[in-house]
């Protein structure tokens, strides 16, 4: 009897660490080592740069709440840049409502974006970021609509709006 109450107490603190160290690794975890990038600075200039919600998205691979930027009313003709260094990123007539509550597009700019496995929060998505400076700006998905049926889920808190 006590042996079988031992056993059970083991099995029951496994099953609790192995969902701590899957939860130590929901949150920034680059399945790729981190390249270089044009665009460096140290993470107090990246701080002392940045708005405290572009702070998180960018270098920190934060998320913003959806419907919360004012991009995802965003409809005139230009361009959207990345918050960290400026590089534009979208057209504004790769725009699209995805419904998401994000600023979404179905196509970003030639050279602009990169892409990366994204492991976090138990699953397996694929992370956009700026090409010039390493900046996170969100996922791209395979829903989307034609010609690309991509889904560029950004995060408005990553980037600004350039009216043409």
């Amino acid at each position: 009897m006590e042996h079988s109450s031992d056993r059970r107490g083991f099995l029951g603190l496994a099953g609790l660490a192995s969902a701590a160290l899957a939860l130590i690794g929901c949150r920034g975890s680059r399945a790729e080592a981190a390249p270089t990038y044009p665009v460096q600075h140290s993470d107090a200039e990246w701080r002392q740069r940045l708005d405290p919600a572009a702070y998180d998205v960018l270098r920190h691979e934060g998320t913003e709440r959806p419907y919360s930027s004012p991009l995802n009313a965003e409809h005139r003709d230009g361009r959207f840049l990345c918050k960290g260094c400026a590089q534009p990123l979208f057209s504004s007539r790769t725009k699209f409502d995805s419904g998401t509550g994000w600023p979404s597009f179905w196509a970003s700019l030639p050279g602009s974006v990169g892409t990366t496995t994204d492991r976090s929060m138990l699953m397996r998505r694929t992370e956009v970021h700026c090409d010039r400076c390493g900046g996170h700006l969100g996922h791209v998905f395979d829903d989307g609509p034609k010609p690309t049926g991509k889904r560029y889920c950004m995060n408005g808190a990553a980037m600004t709006f350039r009216p043409a």
